[in-house]
């Protein structure tokens, strides 16, 4: 049943053309733009911008498609009845729930041989051991969309909407995905740092920019939104 639905969840996905501005278009443009334009100072360590910028766009990709794309697709398919036929079937709430992760992996696979590929044509390169790159994408996809079913669950489909949109510019903006952290005030920056947005990209960053080891910092505060957040989403996801 798990394995019909991720199937049906990951086409549904591929057909919508607003999601996949979402979740394609807009992180290539801003791919392209940080890494060829000089709009922010960058701490590139002698190295290519887009080599700071590419690892906070891999970031950005996993947070429109785990969190915000599934919160708006959810959100309305919970208003519309969809959700409530699905309760009524043999699939149980966590089923659900890991259909449409499943569903936002294979989106992701997508996206990160897409975006890569344009990074290498930028020049990027990439260090580090890409099991850890592996290990951060699925934890953090994990966090993000634990956050989203449980948006998508709890709150009516136009407060979705709204909300899942300012989130992700918000992130965009003050996440570290392409203006460093360092641009912020200290005080700012101890808050921004525990998102779970902010700890995929310096992870990812740390990785693939600098060739470092596993992350535990990051990879501790992107299991503890994962664990918190999936958590709240099966005790608190409403069919209805």
């Amino acid at each position: 049943m798990i394995a019909a639905q991720a199937a049906l969840e990951l086409r549904m996905a591929l057909r919508h053309g607003e999601q996949l501005l979402l979740t394609v278009v807009i992180p290539t443009l801003l791919l392209v733009l940080f890494s060829g334009v000089d709009i922010v100072d960058l701490p590139v360590d002698g190295g290519e911008r887009v080599d700071f910028v590419a690892p906070g766009v891999l970031a950005l990709a996993v947070l429109s498609t785990a969190f915000t794309g599934q919160a708006i697709a959810t959100g309305f398919e919970r208003r519309y009845g969809v959700l409530k036929r699905l309760g009524s079937s043999p699939l149980p709430r966590w089923g659900l729930m890991t259909a449409k992760t499943a569903a936002v992996v294979g989106v992701e696979v997508l996206q990160v041989a897409l975006l890569s590929a344009v990074a290498f044509a930028l020049g990027w390169s990439p260090e580090g051991n890409g099991a850890v790159v592996a290990l951060l994408l699925v934890v953090g996809t994990a966090a993000f969309s634990g956050l989203g079913l449980l948006m998508a669950g709890t709150l009516r489909a136009e407060a979705t909407l709204a909300a899942a949109n300012l989130v992700f510019v918000l992130l965009l903006l003050g996440g570290g995905v392409v203006v460093p952290l360092e641009r912020f005030p200290q005080a700012a920056q101890d808050v921004l740092a525990l998102l779970p947005v902010t700890a995929l990209s310096d992870g990812l960053r740390a990785v693939l920019q600098h060739g470092a080891g596993v992350p535990w910092t990051e990879l501790g505060i992107l299991t503890a939104w994962a664990v918190v957040a999936l958590t709240a989403a099966a005790r608190f996801f409403r069919w209805e």
